[in-house]
C-alpha cells in the first residue's frame, strides 16, 4: 500500500509524516507530483494557515488539483484531510475574501463566530469529539484543535462529528471515500493516533 501526503509547503507535513508512521504506516510517499497521486492507494493532505494561500499552493502544482479529483473522487481512493486540508474540500473558504476550494463538499468555511462570549478565536486546545453520524473512523473523545474557520456543510448528511466551541462547531465531514478532520490527529496522542490508524486499514 502506498500512502501519498501531500507536499504543498503545509506547515504540519513533516508532523503529520511522523504519526502516521507512529500509526503503522509503512510506504509513506511525500509527494508534489500528480503522477504519484494518481498511482497512490491512500491520500494525506496536511495543512496550516490561510485557506486562500493553501488552496494558491495546492493549485501551483502541476495537474495536482485534477490529479486529486480524479484519484479521489474518480476513483475512490480513500482520502483524509486535516485541518486545512478539511478544509479545501469544501466549496468556498471566506478567509480574506471568498476564494474557490475543491468543492468536494457542499459548505463554505466561515469564521468562527461563537455564541458565548468567553470562548475565544482562535478555537485553541483540547475539545471533545461527538458523533454526528457514524462514520468508521471516527469516535467519540478528545482531540486537539488550532482553528479560527471552520466548515459549514450544506448538506447535514455530511457532518460526521462536532464539537462545542460557544456553540456547535464542525469537527469532521464525510462522504464515500473522503473525511476531513478539523483537529489535529498528529497532536491528539493516542485519539489522533487511533483515527490514522483506522485510515491505514480503511476500505470503504
Amino acid at each position: 500500500m502506498t500512502l501519498a501526503l501531500i507536499d504543498y509547503g503545509a506547515g504540519n507535513l513533516r508532523s503529520v509524516e511522523n504519526a502516521l508512521r507512529a500509526a503503522g504506516a509503512g510506504d509513506i510517499c511525500v509527494t508534489s507530483d500528480a503522477d504519484m497521486v494518481r498511482t497512490a492507494d491512500r491520500i494525506v493532505l496536511p495543512g496550516v494557515g490561510a485557506f486562500a494561500a493553501s488552496m494558491a499552493a495546492l493549485k501551483a502544482l502541476p495537474g495536482m488539483t485534477q490529479a486529486l479529483d480524479e484519484t479521489v473522487r474518480g476513483k475512490g481512493r480513500p482520502f483524509l484531510g486535516i485541518c486545512v486540508g478539511m478544509q479545501l474540500m469544501a466549496e468556498a473558504g471566506e478567509e480574506f475574501g471568498r476564494h474557490d476550494g475543491l468543492g468536494w463538499i457542499a459548505g463554505t468555511v466561515a469564521r468562527l463566530d461563537p455564541a458565548d462570549a468567553s470562548a475565544r478565536v482562535p478555537h485553541m486546545g483540547w475539545n471533545d469529539v461527538t458523533i454526528a453520524a457514524p462514520h468508521a473512523l471516527i469516535e467519540p473523545g478528545e482531540a486537539y484543535f488550532l482553528h479560527s474557520f471552520a466548515f459549514e456543510a450544506t448538506d447535514p448528511a455530511d457532518l460526521a462529528a462536532t464539537t462545542d466551541h460557544g456553540g456547535q462547531v464542525t469537527a469532521a465531514v464525510a462522504r464515500e471515500t473522503m473525511l476531513g478532520v478539523q483537529f489535529h490527529p498528529e497532536k491528539s496522542q493516542a485519539y489522533g493516533l487511533g483515527l490514522l490508524a483506522r485510515f491505514l486499514k480503511w476500505r470503504p
